[in-house]
């Protein structure tokens, strides 16, 4: 039987619940899990070809393809860009929040609250706008106007708040409190990381069910990061593939929390960056990210933004027009000494945030 669960107080969770009710940890789902038999013909595409292995909902989906992938040589390297900017509201997003929107709708949620630099706040307005529920969305007054606009085009109440990132995230767990709304964060959720895993099952399968020797990813909150470990974890323990790939995840050095020698993220004031999707201070899964990106031989780097768009300027001249949080990922190939296949997620399209 599924559940949302804590795993440092072993208490099972309300269904709604985005934290624990106990210590405030987050939390983990359980439910169905990958499994060696062939996948059963379902008549989907993309996120929900995988039903049999995610949380088990009545799918409410905006029909999320399969995203491309795009094999090119950059300096090299065999780099595989998968273009998740192809899912219904531009970027990776709409994995997690499809699955956390049927989720919730399924357990009688109503109305939903989340903060977010832009992104997962239009992938939730849009599941929202689908499934009939109520959603308010927390943004940074400095957020990108495109992801703003996009928003409020899906019908979503959005609150525009100076100040901080932390700021946001404290209006908008302040409101979730006071009107009873649930609290959607992506950052929390573990039904969005479940969702997310499909970046790796898909991908899998893309690649002729195999995986490639490292992923290298922007990471922030880290919940696409975690689900593509997952993802490939439990392909692994099946025994679909030989081995986990190596994760690498990159930081700017405008907010690096994640690059520690320890387990424990840095206390860090965010400078600024282009990178606004990972502009995460302080992620609320930190410490697994560091744990499992050490777990697979990988490791986390920041990297200034005159990287980050020479990457970008590299890849809109090769035909791929990047939101510039995702070019960061490619600019950390000749620090990483990386060999064999590398996979690299374009996590949205650059019509989000023009350069």
């Amino acid at each position: 039987m599924m559940s949302i669960w804590c795993p440092t107080c072993a208490l099972t969770q309300d269904p709604l619940a985005w934290c624990c009710e106990r210590c405030g940890g987050t939390l983990e789902v359980t439910g169905p899990t990958v499994t060696a038999e062939p996948l059963a013909a379902s008549g989907r595409d993309g996120v929900w070809k995988y039903r049999s292995w995610l949380p088990d909902v009545e799918p409410i989906t905006l029909g999320e393809p399969t995203t491309p992938l795009l094999r090119q040589d950059w300096h090299g390297l065999d780099v595989v860009f998968k273009l998740e900017g192809a899912l219904p509201t531009g970027s990776f997003k709409d994995r997690g929040v499809t699955v956390l929107v049927s989720w919730l709708a399924q357990h009688g949620a109503k109305a939903v609250t989340i903060d977010s630099s832009g992104n997962a706040g239009a992938a939730l307005a849009a599941y929202s706008a689908r499934a009939g529920l109520t959603c308010h969305v927390f943004a940074p007054a400095t957020a990108s106007p495109g992801k703003l606009r996009q928003i409020t085009a899906y019908g979503a109440e959005l609150h525009s708040i100076p100040g901080t990132r932390q700021d946001v995230t404290d209006a908008a767990m302040t409101h979730a409190e006071t009107t009873g709304d649930i609290y959607a964060s992506h950052a929390w959720s573990p039904l969005f990381l479940a969702g997310t895993q499909t970046f790796a099952f898909e991908a899998w399968e893309q690649l002729g069910h195999t995986a490639p020797d490292a992923v290298v990813l922007p990471v922030g909150a880290g919940t696409l990061l975690l689900g593509i470990i997952h993802g490939y974890t439990a392909l692994h323990t099946v025994g679909l593939i030989p081995h986990i790939p190596r994760i690498y995840g990159i930081q700017s050095t405008a907010c690096a929390p994640l690059v520690t020698p320890g387990p424990d993220p840095l206390p860090v004031t965010p400078g600024q960056t282009a990178a606004e999707g990972i502009k995460i201070a302080t992620p609320p899964r930190a410490r697994a990210i560091i744990s499992a990106v050490q777990a697979t031989g990988g490791r986390i780097i920041a990297l200034p933004d005159d990287a980050l768009w020479h990457s970008h300027t590299t890849l809109t001249k090769s035909g791929i027009y990047p939101e510039p949080t995702s070019a960061i990922a490619p600019a950390a190939l000749p620090h990483l000494n990386l060999t064999g296949t590398v996979l690299i997620p374009i996590t949205a399209t650059g019509l989000k945030s023009p350069a």
